[in-house]
């Protein structure tokens, strides 16, 4: 049974970091689609980052040149480094991940196929 668990989350001030990690368990995902989405309360959950099965990387505008997604194949995680953090970054932040090497789009929700329970970032102004 494939399961993806998010850590890192936290409550940092604006302007401050935090790291999430995602640890995939019962299938290897090392040349797979991984991304990272995020949910806002009364919102619609949104793409935020996406690594591709040869590692390119895709980020949304709002966060480009702020969050750096990367992965590590022996430890079987992703990652997503997010920097300058505003308080509209504030979500819950899901990690998710593709059972096919070549996906429609990167950015769009049905592309990915197993998914995390998520992680709550909260960004104070």
């Amino acid at each position: 049974q494939v399961q993806l668990v998010e850590s890192g989350g936290g409550l940092v001030q604006a302007g401050g970091s935090l790291r999430l990690s995602c640890a995939v368990s019962g299938r290897t995902f090392s040349s797979y689609p991984m991304g990272w989405f995020r949910q806002a309360p009364g919102k619609e959950r949104e793409f935020v980052a996406a690594i591709s099965w040869i590692d390119n990387t895709y980020y949304a505008d709002s966060v480009k040149g702020r969050f750096t997604i990367s992965r590590d194949n022996a430890k079987n995680s992703v990652f997503l480094q997010m920097n300058s953090l505003k308080p509209e970054d504030t979500a819950v932040y899901y990690c998710a991940a593709a059972q096919s090497r070549i996906i429609a789009t990167m950015s769009g929700r049905r592309s990915y196929d197993y998914w995390g329970q998520g992680t709550q970032v909260t960004v104070s102004s």
